[in-house]
């Protein structure tokens, strides 16, 4: 679609990096990747007992998620970087922005 965009045809072979450079338009896996981070840190510090929190650390009854239900869940890549304690981790915003970048850089590794 970018090479669309900026009129560059296949044949010239110019890398994918150097097209993202000059269309100017942000990766969807960066995208993704800060805003999830952005959304976890916002959910660790809400005080009351709203339903996004409750959700978040909800454990099934039994410890196990059914046949068909997907492997892994929202918080696991969170989990991955920042360890179980990332909700109390999050409540300092300092160093949740700090970390932020780890956490990008794990996400773009996964998706190339």
């Amino acid at each position: 679609m970018e090479r669309k965009i900026l009129g560059i045809k296949l044949a010239e072979r110019e890398k994918c990096s150097e097209i993202r450079k000059r269309s100017q338009i942000q990766d969807i896996v960066d995208f993704v990747a800060k805003r999830k981070w952005k959304w976890a840190g916002h959910v660790a510090r809400l005080k009351d007992n709203r339903w996004t929190l409750r959700v978040t650390e909800w454990q099934p009854r039994n410890g196990k998620r059914s046949k068909e239900r997907q492997a892994r869940r929202w918080r696991d890549d969170i989990v991955k970087t920042k360890g179980n304690t990332w909700s109390r981790d999050a409540r300092d915003r300092d160093e949740w922005r700090r970390d932020a970048e780890g956490y990008i850089l794990q996400w773009m590794d996964r998706a190339s």
